[in-house]
C-alpha cells in the first residue's frame, strides 16, 4: 500500500469532495500514461486509484446517516467496477469519462 498514512485515519478526515479530487488526480495520471504508451506508469497509478476509492468505501462519510452511506457506497462500488473493467479493455473513451466526471469535484471548495 502507497498510501498508508490516509489508511490511519486521516483519509476519512478529507471531504469527499476532496477524497473524490484525489481519486481523480490518479484517475487522470492513468489516462495520459496510457495516452503516452507508459504502461508502467499507468499500472503504477491504477493500484493508486485503487487504494484511494477503496479508502473512500471504507472512511468515506462516516458522518451521514445509514441510508446516505449506503447509496453512497453503491455508487462508488460500482464506479469502481466500471473504471476497473474499462482499464482492463484500455477503453480510452470510457476513461477519458470517468475523469471528466471526477474533474467535477476538484472544482467544488470544502
Amino acid at each position: 500500500m502507497q498510501h498508508t498514512s490516509l489508511e490511519n485515519g486521516r483519509w476519512a478526515e478529507l471531504s469527499f469532495p476532496q477524497q473524490m479530487a484525489n481519486i481523480g488526480s490518479e484517475t487522470s495520471r492513468v489516462y495520459n500514461a496510457l495516452m503516452a504508451g507508459k504502461e508502467a506508469r499507468a499500472e503504477s497509478s491504477f493500484s493508486r486509484f485503487q487504494e484511494l476509492i477503496d479508502l473512500t468505501i471504507k472512511f468515506g462519510r462516516q458522518n451521514e446517516s445509514l441510508s446516505a452511506r449506503s447509496a453512497m457506497w453503491e455508487e462508488l462500488c460500482r464506479f469502481r467496477e466500471l473504471y476497473c473493467a474499462a482499464f482492463l479493455e484500455r477503453n480510452l473513451t470510457e476513461l477519458k469519462s470517468a475523469n471528466r466526471y471526477l474533474d467535477q469535484f476538484a472544482a467544488i471548495r470544502p
